[in-house]
């Protein structure tokens, strides 16, 4: 999830451009570039870091001219450096291309190229679209990105220029957000709103397949077939603060709502076109030495620990492998128990969680294979493990995570599935409803985000509680775990999860008139035992709120509320019901006036002890 940027007009490209990327910084952070066309020649100046350090280069070595493209990077393939960053270009120098999105079969396309004797600087997957339109470049600029469109496969967001085409910028879109803002005598196209937003509030939204030419003095739309495409212009009347967000209140509702795109990105190319297999090359173990683990260890913290515990469920359900999970701060202190045939699966959004990296280091001394799963390239855990699952959920700002959460789950499953086919625990046709049923998440998630009203009516009237309580069984209780910690870490309202089984243990002495419990009932064989438990509280006096899946209709008479979830398999169950517990945490923190955002006490990524 990269910024871009483009502009051709009269102003000061660097202006223009960097001032842009500034405003999409929170897009990526880990290196950024800016090319300018003048005097007929590409120059481009880029570096690694902070936006403020490109601008220092600047300084030194200032650009010009009349049409520009930057870039702001989230790295995906290759670790943040100088060669990484984008602009990138072709052999000859005559074109350059920024570029947000995955290239699914840019290693075949490498090798091709390669043969044809071009020669790579970089290791991303973007360069090989820069030395793929040299090699197709027909004299056309816009016929030959055609051309190109027709070879690469993924989601990407493309935006070219080329020295022999001086008066134009072409920019072409799948599976990536792009707009294009309009001006006078002058024409702008960036990833997000925010970029453009000092110049002009007029703008084309381009839609998935779509391409556009841009010109000093006016800008045309086309299908990817080059057949013309008329545009309703979109007047923004956000604030700039606001568009940053994309008009949502706060980032973590942005994000929220960004999950079906996660989860999609998460599992794009990483299921065969006929559901029947996961290719994960970057896991780099062979089916022999999946057969050889003999147990797993997942570490991590908070919100990554709870994927852990919904992990653990997956493997073990199709891999048969025994599977712990530990808290990465106890983890190393408790002289753990380990084969040379034991796993660690490390798990950090940020890739610098201190104590998580603790552990992955003394698990590497005792020389156990560590494979981490996390959402930064060039993250300290993306470095030092043996091999790296990123989630490629883009930069995530709130400090309270969310679709980090449902991209790691995506990643355990797809681990999961990997091993039990490996290891011969999953039947193949086990493994295609699997996949096939992680292929619609992306709807089933797009779908509960509809319950949004509902369960904001009822964070306003349950604003004020002093206690909640979750409860579920089987995973539902490691689901409850994760909506007991979101309510607290940004609503500061004491929440608890409890196994629905263990009530009896104790709990139910904190069950009071009127306490509001959430009681999750996702699972088909503990359903009824489920339904037990919540008579147990409503008993108490409890105000319980239940979710389940749609047709179990028979909850209503045992809660005082249902919200009803669309079907998926109950193992990805997690997926689908975190979702209104996020929400929930989210409205409750807006109804007493918290900032969302920056929750106090409480920081993004915990690099210390």
């Amino acid at each position: 999830m990269c910024g871009i940027v483009g502009y051709i007009g009269p102003r000061n490209v660097k202006d223009v451009v960097v001032g842009g990327l500034a405003k999409l910084e929170y897009r990526g952070y880990d290196s950024a570039g800016v090319a300018a066309l003048a005097d007929g020649n590409i120059r481009i100046v880029k570096a690694v870091g902070r936006l403020s350090n490109l601008e220092e280069k600047l300084a030194e070595m200032p650009i010009s001219g009349h049409i520009a493209i930057g870039h702001t990077r989230w790295a995906t393939h290759g670790k943040p450096s100088d060669e990484n960053a984008h602009p990138h270009q072709d052999c000859s120098g005559r074109f350059a291309i920024v570029h947000n999105g995955i290239v699914e079969n840019y290693l075949s396309l490498r090798e091709e190229l390669m043969a044809l004797g071009h020669e790579f600087r970089s290791e991303t997957d973007t360069e090989v679209v820069a030395h793929l339109i040299e090699e197709m470049y027909n004299g056309d600029l816009f016929e030959t990105m055609i051309a190109v469109g027709k070879r690469i496969r993924g989601a990407y967001a493309l935006v070219v220029m080329a020295k022999d085409h001086p008066d134009e910028i072409v920019a072409i879109r799948r599976a990536s957000p792009m707009i294009i803002g309009l001006g006078e005598k002058e024409n702008f196209v960036a990833s997000d709103i925010p970029a453009i937003l000092e110049y002009t509030r007029d703008i084309y939204v381009m839609e998935d397949g779509e391409m556009a030419v841009l010109r000093r003095d006016g800008v045309e739309c086309f299908t990817m077939d080059g057949e013309p495409v008329k545009k309703e212009v979109y007047h923004v009347t956000w604030d700039a603060v606001s568009a940053e967000r994309g008009g949502y209140p706060h980032f973590m509702l942005k994000e929220i709502h960004e999950q079906p795109r996660a989860v999609r990105d998460t599992l794009r190319g990483r299921v065969s076109d006929d559901l029947s297999r996961v290719e994960l090359p970057e896991l780099g173990l062979q089916d022999e030495d999946i057969r050889a683990i003999d147990r797993i260890h997942i570490v991590a913290c908070g919100t990554s620990w709870h994927a852990g515990l919904v992990g653990k469920a997956a493997i073990e359900a199709f891999a048969r492998i025994p599977v712990n999970v530990e808290i990465a701060s106890e983890y190393r202190y408790s002289d753990p128990i380990v084969t040379d045939n034991t796993l660690v699966i490390a798990i950090t959004q940020s890739g610098e969680t201190a104590d998580t990296l603790a552990a992955m280091r003394e698990m590497k001394k005792r020389g156990v294979r560590v494979v981490a799963i996390t959402n930064v390239v060039g993250s300290s855990a993306a470095r030092e493990a043996d091999s790296t699952i990123i989630t490629w959920a883009g930069p995530e700002i709130a400090v309270a995570s969310t679709k980090a959460y449902t991209t790691q789950l995506v990643a355990l499953y797809l681990l999961a599935v990997r091993f039990g086919l490996s290891r011969g625990t999953l039947a193949e046709e086990k493994a295609r409803e699997v996949l096939a049923a992680l292929d619609n998440l992306p709807q089933v998630v797009e779908q509960v985000l509809d319950t949004a009203p509902q369960i904001e009516s009822f964070a306003k009237r349950y604003k004020d509680a002093h206690d909640t309580f979750f409860i579920g069984r089987g995973i539902d209780y490691a689901v409850s775990l994760e909506g007991a910690l979101k309510l607290k870490e940004i609503s500061y309202i004491h929440a608890e999860a409890y196994a629905a089984g263990e009530l009896k243990h104790g709990t139910l002495a904190l069950i009071t008139d009127g306490v509001p419990v959430i009681a999750l009932a996702m699972q088909p064989e503990l359903y009824e035992k489920t339904l037990s438990n919540i008579v147990e509280v409503k008993a108490r006096g409890a105000f319980v709120l239940g979710l389940t899946w749609v047709g179990n209709e028979d909850l209503e008479k045992t809660v005082d509320e249902v919200i009803y979830l669309p079907k998926t398999m109950p193992l990805l169950a997690p997926v689908a019901a975190v979702i209104p517990l996020q929400l929930l945490a989210y409205y409750a923190a807006v109804a007493r006036g918290n900032d969302v955002d920056k929750p106090r006490n409480l920081a993004k990524s915990v690099t210390v002890e």
